[in-house]
């Protein structure tokens, strides 16, 4: 346990301001979790939207599973939420402030509505003024705002080295090829790259990267651990031209039992029926949305697999609910195709609509193998429960983070021409690889030591050395005020 109250006798206060994603918020939450039991004086402010707090407000108000005791209720204690109140745009009302269910069209005009609540932003620096802000690499405007007020900040990423450092690279050395082979992704690479051109407010998320990297105070964290990423993380350091932080994978704990404990019931006693290793979850996040298209090609997978699946569907919201516009070049399918359910029965396939208890999910006897959209998140959370993976990533870091899983042994990738064109019977030839040959018996075990080496090593050191670091970083700023006062009184 660190005391920082060697700042002039003072708690630590800290800001963290995520980007719009519950992909990024839960793990900023995760992280303001371990820093708030690390460091007993201090105290982190999680700043977003409205319906993006939401889903954290009600971990923060959990109460413990029958016969436990909760431990971290005091640090939990210490974590305060703050409202940021976006301007609403006609076709971005407030309950689509935030990536989750958002129709792809949405996204410039989601980030164009975060860019425009720098002032109310900057108010809340102004009310709460903290001693140091962690930020998300998509709005360089927010250090800006709190470098005018003395604020140190560094960026938090939530994703990996691998695919951060490919960013990178690309961003710094256009002509040259990515130093890695295993994370090359050949003829791709160069269009896959120019997604990153895509600018929302006149500003590209390369630039977004690279001006958050530039104006982080001394280091960036990221949500990693040196054991898989190692080389990745020194290249990343390199590119950077600082140093780079590695926190551990902050997996959260399993709160599914507050969630819908009813579908949890629902499911578990399903898998409860299976043999051990035989079931194939199936869950592409909550951004990606399979097209009609896709959708024919992962049933028709699952069918001719001959394995019992969990496969959990999604819809975008505007869309299911039937408001607003739809933008026809993006519209995905609202259902399954004709007939699959009748052929397959519900012995042997569970269709979950919207949400499934994953992290359940993955720790159950039953579980054979984890077809992912490799969302970092979605890995971590793999890896940890030592399931076999099945790689099918589909848009953004996901490729990269796929290539990684195969590098490390962890997971075997379904082969696409083009992200997200893929063939339902090279899905059911790779289940049928991963769940009953040589190959796949390879990856359960490689994938049994990785999550051994987790849970053997957690991620207290990380979290200790970022408390110091951060420390450092408040105090360093505190001399400096000092020393500047010293000059202005001396002359």
């Amino acid at each position: 346990m660190i005391n920082s109250m060697n700042m002039k006798g003072k708690s630590c206060r800290v800001f963290m301001f995520p980007w719009l994603a519950h992909g990024h918020i839960l793990p900023f939450f995760e992280l303001a979790r371990r820093l708030c039991g690390e460091c007993k004086d201090m105290v982190v402010y999680v700043c977003s939207t409205p319906i993006n707090l939401q889903p954290v407000r009600n971990l923060l108000h959990l109460a413990p599973r029958q016969g436990e005791q909760n431990d971290d209720d005091n640090d939990r204690s210490r974590i305060e939420l703050v409202e940021l109140h976006l301007p609403s745009f006609p076709d971005l009302p407030p309950h689509l402030h935030t990536t989750k269910y958002l129709p792809p069209y949405l996204m410039p005009s989601l980030k164009h509505a975060f860019d425009l609540s720098e002032p109310s932003f900057s108010g809340l620096l102004d009310t709460i003024q903290p001693d140091l802000l962690i930020c998300d690499f998509l709005q360089p405007w927010a250090y800006l705002a709190a470098q005018r007020r003395g604020i140190p900040g560094f960026t938090f990423m939530t994703s990996g080295a691998a695919q951060t450092s490919f960013f990178c690279h690309y961003s710094h050395l256009a002509e040259e090829e990515f130093p890695f082979s295993d994370i090359r992704l050949g003829t791709e690479s160069r269009r896959y790259t120019e997604m990153l051109d895509k600018s929302a407010n006149g500003m590209s998320d390369r630039d977004r990267l690279l001006k958050s990297f530039k104006l982080s105070s001394d280091f960036i964290a990221i949500r990693t651990f040196w054991d898989i990423e190692l080389k990745y993380i020194k290249y990343l350091s390199f590119l950077a031209g600082k140093e780079v932080v590695p926190v551990g994978p902050l997996v959260p704990d399993n709160y599914d039992h507050l969630v819908d404990a009813e579908q949890l019931k629902r499911v578990m006693e399903w898998l409860s029926k299976k043999g051990r290793n035989s079931v194939v979850f199936v869950s592409f996040g909550t951004e990606y949305f399979l097209s009609e298209q896709e959708m024919e090609q992962m049933a028709c997978g699952l069918e001719l697999s001959g394995a019992s699946f969990i496969w959990v569907v999604r819809f975008p919201k505007e869309e299911k609910e039937g408001a607003g516009r739809r933008n026809t070049k993006a519209t995905r399918a609202m259902e399954l195709p004709p007939g699959f359910m009748d052929r397959i029965g519900t012995e042997r396939g569970l269709v979950v609509d919207g949400w499934a208890p994953q992290r359940s999910i993955l720790a159950h006897s039953s579980l054979g193998a984890f077809m992912t959209h490799c969302g970092w998140s979605s890995l971590m959370e793999g890896m940890q429960s030592g399931v076999p993976m099945i790689a099918l990533p589909l848009h953004l870091d996901q490729p990269l983070n796929a290539k990684l899983m195969v590098e490390l042994g962890v997971a075997i990738e379904i082969p696409q021409q083009g992200f997200g064109n893929f063939k339902g019977k090279d899905v059911a030839r790779v289940i049928r690889e991963v769940l009953h040959s040589e190959i796949g018996h390879g990856v359960r075990k490689k994938v049994e030591e990785m999550a051994e080496v987790m849970r053997c090593k957690g991620d207290h050191h990380e979290i200790q050395e970022l408390v110091q670091k951060m420390l450092q970083l408040c105090n360093k700023d505190e001399q400096g005020e000092s020393n500047m006062l010293k000059e202005m009184v001396a002359n």
